[in-house]
């Protein structure tokens, strides 16, 4: 039985055993993930106590900080393809930090105004449009393909934990010694990161190709993405779920509002639970061996369609919470799913393109989907919208399994690569 715990473990925690950069990006990222989670729940509230805030602020601050990505996240892609990218993760964590600091000044100094939020918000998604993409691609370089699935899993359970954390110590912060403290914390910790990036060792990392520095590269890396199966496929299908279907932050709180008629302690623990499953998720998916493919991210995708659909028939509160646990599980099983196909697929020298793409439909589809599926549950209510909201995950997911057998273009072929534009020399010598 000891033995079979021991293998469990090993599997589970494989990339940060095989990788010294792999464990100190991992240590600083879970540090700096609770800080980020503190400023995200911080600055909501900040925007509700101030003068002119109010819940269309919130729209507003979220579109600012979520909307540069899908105008700059693909060239944040190409800058990642073509530069060393812990340089580049130096430079936006570093300036991540001067953001957060920023915060904490204003907000201590009692000088801090609707306007200063909604501007740093919009800094801080220009450096996102910037960080995705080299930072979803780096992975590949701590730990190797053969471990990617592991090491993208462990990154997601580190991400999620913090959620579970960050938000809770905001809330005792901000009811004991302020806002601005919350802001001050995040920007020291990104120092973790930071030191973690100037600690890693270059002769351990496995270096990708990079794309050359002639024009065209944005261009010829969307042709690739679109001519290559492979990615095109799972990149639609996330598209189409991330905006009308993952609108939790829209859903839930109308769900204990409105639907359940309690208070922040309902929504606290609704979300909560959705963050336990996708923790539980994150783990167990960084345990498994098999290689991502369409046929499991449908069979994820009818799974978090089902429980969507149950959470709308839920009787009561604590049955909707349960069923929470399960839809985060689901939906964090999807995710890594498709963000682990995208890179084993993509081309080393354009997998900052694709990265950036994923960028896009993740976190670029919020301003998008937010505000649509809002409108539509104050018209509907929060357990219709649940129900669609799984009906249409079932729907998208039939199609997938369905055409799973069609035609699927190899990365190794020639045909669907725009040589001009990818070719590049190893990432050693340029």
């Amino acid at each position: 039985m000891s033995a079979r715990i021991t293998r469990a473990w090993d599997r589970t925690f494989a990339s940060a055993r095989g990788s010294r950069n792999f464990r100190l990006f991992l240590t600083g990222q879970f540090i700096s993930a609770i800080g980020t989670w503190m400023t995200f729940t911080t600055t909501s509230w900040l925007i509700l106590t101030l003068p002119t805030g109010s819940a269309a602020a919130l729209g507003i601050n979220a579109a600012l900080a979520f909307g540069p990505v899908l105008l700059l996240g693909p060239w944040g892609g190409v800058l990642a393809d073509r530069f060393d990218k812990r340089r580049i993760l130096t430079f936006t964590q570093g300036t991540a930090a001067i953001i957060s600091l920023t915060l904490a000044t204003i907000v201590f100094t009692d000088v801090v105004s609707l306007w200063m939020v909604f501007a740093l918000s919009l800094a801080s998604g220009i450096v996102t449009s910037l960080d995705n993409p080299a930072r979803q691609s780096f992975y590949v370089e701590m730990v190797g393909e053969g471990t990617l699935t592991n090491a993208v899993s462990l990154n997601s359970a580190a991400f999620t934990g913090a959620r579970i954390i960050g938000p809770a110590v905001a809330g005792i912060l901000i009811a004991t010694v302020g806002m601005a403290i919350c802001f001050l914390i995040d920007g020291i910790s990104y120092l973790a990161v930071v030191t973690a990036l100037l600690a890693m060792r270059t002769a351990e990392m496995h270096l990708q190709r990079r794309s050359t520095r002639e024009r065209g590269h944005l261009v010829a890396g969307l042709r690739y993405v679109w001519e290559t199966d492979a990615l095109r496929r799972p990149l639609v299908v996330m598209a189409i779920v991330f905006t009308f279907v993952f609108e939790w932050q829209v859903l839930v709180p109308l769900l204990a509002n409105r639907t359940f008629h309690a208070g922040p302690r309902a929504f606290g623990l609704l979300s909560a639970a959705a963050g336990l499953g996708s923790f539980i998720g994150a783990i167990l998916a960084a345990n498994r061996n098999s290689r991502p493919s369409m046929h499991g991210l449908g069979v994820w995708l009818v799974a978090v369609g089902v429980t969507m659909a149950l959470v709308s028939v839920a009787p009561t509160l604590p049955v909707a919470i349960v069923l929470m646990v399960p839809i985060g599980f689901f939906a964090m099983s999807f995710m890594i799913t498709g963000n682990t196909m995208l890179q084993l697929e993509a081309k080393p020298q354009a997998r900052g393109r694709v990265m950036a793409l994923y960028g896009v439909v993740f976190l670029g589809s919020t301003p998008i989907g937010a505000p649509l599926v809002g409108w539509l549950a104050g018209i509907l209510g929060a357990r219709l919208m649940f129900l669609a909201a799984g009906v249409l995950a079932v729907a998208v997911a039939v199609v997938v399994l369905w055409s799973r057998t069609g035609s699927r273009v190899a990365r190794e072929d020639p045909t669907v690569e725009p040589v001009a534009a990818l070719d590049g020399p190893e990432a050693a010598t340029a």
